[in-house]
């Protein structure tokens, strides 16, 4: 261990003790009980990720705790700019909020070329970009294949972020299509013949006709399968 950092870990006891024997809370034990609650919330987010604690008025005089604890407000994340609460139950009951920031920086989805509304999306018309997920939108793609196939709401330029919203579902059902109508409730499986009567997307409702001429609501699925529950 360097001579340097030997000395900003013994500065950093000494401040810990004299506030302890002081019998006010160490500021510095507030900035770490933060830094450590938000590591363990961004773990997993697809990227790097940098937690930032922001100043903690030194004038704050609260009663020193053995077990601080971390916590969130409804809403709040380990995402861009955030608030992290701290209380202590005993001795003395108190909470503190404290302002932090995470970035993570990553890979994200974007055109590479004008993407037309309405027209299947394919590999050559995306890039990959990185930056700082948590300045996009929310629902930014991180995967091209969270992209390939689907269709944009509206052209967009290049260098645009794409945002999975925005995007339809590449279709598994089309039009015209004749499609294996399965209909299933309680112990019973039946399938017939039927013909899509819009496209639709996995997951998406889509109406069919079925032999009869009957039109029937159902759940496209993959395959040119449509379901029906009863």
């Amino acid at each position: 261990m360097s001579r340097l950092l030997t000395t900003a870990l013994a500065a950093s006891l000494l401040a810990g003790t004299a506030a302890a024997q002081s019998g006010r809370q160490d500021i510095a034990v507030l900035k770490r009980t933060v830094e450590q609650f938000l590591q363990v919330q961004a773990g997993g987010l697809p990227g790097e990720v940098t937690v930032n604690v922001g100043a903690v008025d030194p004038r704050l005089n609260l009663a020193a705790c053995p077990d601080p604890q971390a916590f969130f407000m409804p809403g709040a994340r380990a995402w861009g700019k955030t608030s992290v609460g701290v209380r202590c139950a005993t001795p003395s009951a108190w909470t503190v909020y404290i302002q932090a920031s995470v970035t993570v920086v990553g890979d994200y989805v974007a055109s590479a070329a004008p993407l037309v509304q309405g027209q299947p999306i394919d590999a050559g018309q995306l890039t990959i970009l990185k930056g700082d997920l948590t300045m996009l939108p929310a629902g930014i793609a991180t995967d091209v294949n969270q992209v390939i196939g689907r269709s944009a709401t509206v052209s967009l330029p290049p260098g645009t972020p794409l945002r999975l919203d925005t995007l339809r579902s590449k279709p598994v059902v089309q039009s015209g299509q004749l499609v294996r109508l399965v209909s299933s409730g309680n112990g019973f499986s039946v399938s017939s013949e039927a013909r899509a009567m819009s496209t639709a997307g996995e997951g998406q409702v889509v109406q069919v006709k079925a032999a009869n001429g009957q039109q029937i609501t159902g759940i496209a699925k993959s395959g040119g399968t449509v379901e029906v529950a009863f």
